[in-house]
């Protein structure tokens, strides 16, 4: 399964993902933001699944399967920009924002944002074509500061 989705994202000229593997896409990001800081804590792991519950209507059971697919595909895939390329492909501009509110989740459930996560998070809004203040919005809206 990983290796198909992995042929698709480093194509040439990726064809827009299904819901399936756009959902292990998208949550391979949020695994993705969540390791950049070389702490994958456990409120951030909660925090995946809840936003894998919410986008998607999962049970807990089913986020936290989907979420151990997406930590396997984060671990084989090899680079961000083909994760938000094929995410940018597949996802409305308006659903994008809903994606960076939920990377914005993640970076901040740990309580602490730090300079390799705020840099990942400009280079993936940038990548996803999401705009500077969109982006800013975004956390704000998410940490209600």
């Amino acid at each position: 399964m990983f290796q198909d989705i992995l042929r698709r994202l480093t194509a040439p000229a990726p064809a827009p993902l299904n819901e399936i593997d756009s959902r292990v896409a998208l949550g391979a990001l949020l695994v993705r933001v969540a390791r950049t800081d070389g702490d994958y804590a456990q409120v951030e792991i909660q925090q995946i699944d809840q936003a894998l519950m919410t986008r998607y209507s999962l049970s807990a059971a089913d986020a936290a399967t989907l979420r151990a697919e997406c930590e396997e595909l984060e671990a084989q895939a090899p680079d961000t920009v083909r994760f938000t390329r094929a995410i940018k492909e597949a996802v409305s501009y308006e659903n994008r924002l809903s994606v960076i509110e939920a990377l914005w989740s993640v970076v901040m459930a740990d309580g602490v944002r730090d300079d390799e996560e705020d840099s990942m998070m400009r280079m993936t809004a940038s990548l996803l074509g999401v705009s500077d203040q969109d982006s800013h919005s975004a956390r704000i809206k998410v940490s209600g500061k």
